[in-house]
């Protein structure tokens, strides 16, 4: 690395810890501050750097008075969803770089806000969509990029997990999920799904999602969960949240795209990722790949025996190649600031950038919109027409 980048966590939660056990082993990063409304948080930390060898950060609750004093180079934001975008925008008014988590937008004006203020600053900022980073969805993207599937015509992805656990105790852990459940009806997850089909697509450079419909199913997972677990405090409660929402979108190029989310029911995890084109597909829950071997004979795949090991073999992307990483997310995240500071160093542009997180994150505004008028909306273009000449560099090497 050029330089030490001085740095701010701002959030302290269970993402935030993931990101740090990444941090940490850098000799290039600094961590000269800590931020989050919750003192007794700030304070483990500062046990936990020290413990880890690191000077003790200076400790704030306000992460306008955190940037104000600290000027540091780069903050990290892994604070709920709600305050995302506000932290994003204080730190680039001020020439500080936000590495943002990810999660769904409240509005669209937000997201316009936030694209502006990068426009007038010119302060990089980094979407932390560590999904894109996945092994079988790099190898994808390197699939496509090398013709294997020959023209790609509709992708799908999910976030099925079963987090009712999670949300239903958000009241004594302070998880925000359970308020995003009680008040919202959305697709309020919709990066992780997105994220490696919006770049395997091209999207915002050479294409662009056009319109969007959403439908979501009754909502009763949650006080099923509730009743059967005996959840006290929670009796009577009305879930606005779907149990699973579905959402269908159209590309610019006629590609069409399904996402689900599937988080208040009992189920296994699955991402779903699946893309298929003119000349065959790849699908990550059953670990394949199907190709046309231009034989005409009547195809046969056993789905029960995933055949992706050989197509490792030939199409490893070079990030894979390069190393085998491992942390909480199985090397997705290293992979991620790895790409984060290259970029930085380099002085080009984010590999996750503002006009992706703006496109991603409006998913969940819009489907909220969908589902509540039955119709389909249209997708704001935040390049402002630029998607017609801009070029997709994401993870060329």
């Amino acid at each position: 690395m050029k330089k030490t980048y001085k740095i701010a966590l701002i959030g302290l939660g269970c993402r935030m810890k993931a990101l740090y056990s990444v941090l940490k082993h850098r000799e290039y990063v600094d961590i000269v501050a800590i931020c989050d409304t919750v003192e007794e948080k700030c304070a483990a930390y500062v046990e936990t750097l020290e413990a880890d060898g690191r000077h003790a950060p200076a400790t704030y609750t306000d992460y306008r008075e955190c940037i104000d004093k600290e000027r540091p180079d780069i903050v990290v934001v892994a604070t709920s969803w709600l305050y995302h975008l506000e932290i994003c925008n204080y730190a680039m008014e001020r020439g500080v770089i936000p590495a943002c988590e990810v999660g769904g937008a409240y509005s669209i004006h937000s997201l316009w806000e936030l694209v502006r203020t990068y426009e007038r600053t010119r302060t990089p900022i980094m979407f932390l969509e560590n999904a894109c980073y996945h092994r079988i969805k790099l190898l994808a993207l390197n699939m496509k990029r090398a013709g294997c599937f020959g023209e790609l015509v509709h992708c799908e992805g999910g976030y099925r997990h079963d987090l009712r656990k999670q949300i239903c105790t958000g009241n004594e852990t302070g998880h925000y999920r359970i308020t995003e459940y009680i008040c919202r009806n959305a697709e309020n997850y919709p990066t992780h799904e997105i994220g490696p089909i919006a770049k395997l697509l091209d999207i915002n450079c050479g294409n662009r999602f056009t319109s969007l419909y959403t439908i979501g199913s009754k909502s009763v997972g949650l006080p099923h969960y509730i009743a059967d677990r005996g959840i006290k405090g929670l009796e009577g409660v009305r879930f606005n949240q779907s149990d699973v929402v579905s959402t269908l979108i159209k590309c610019q190029n006629g590609e069409t795209v399904f996402i689900a989310l599937d988080t208040s029911l009992p189920r296994y995890y699955s991402r779903g990722f699946v893309a298929e084109g003119t000349k065959g597909m790849i699908s990550e829950d059953v670990n394949a790949v199907f190709l046309d071997t231009g034989d005409d004979k009547h195809y046969t795949w056993d789905k029960s025996s995933g055949n992706i090991d050989e197509y490792y073999a030939r199409y490893e992307h070079p990030l894979w190649q390069k190393e085998n990483p491992n942390d909480a997310h199985g090397g997705i995240d290293t992979l991620e600031f790895d790409d984060f500071f290259r970029a930085l160093d380099a002085g080009e542009d984010m590999p996750i950038d503002v006009y992706d997180m703006a496109t991603w994150m409006a998913i969940t505004v819009l489907s909220e919109e969908s589902m509540a008028t039955g119709n389909a909306v249209a997708f704001p273009d935040f390049t402002d027409g630029k998607w017609t000449v801009r070029k997709n560099t994401f993870a060329l090497s």
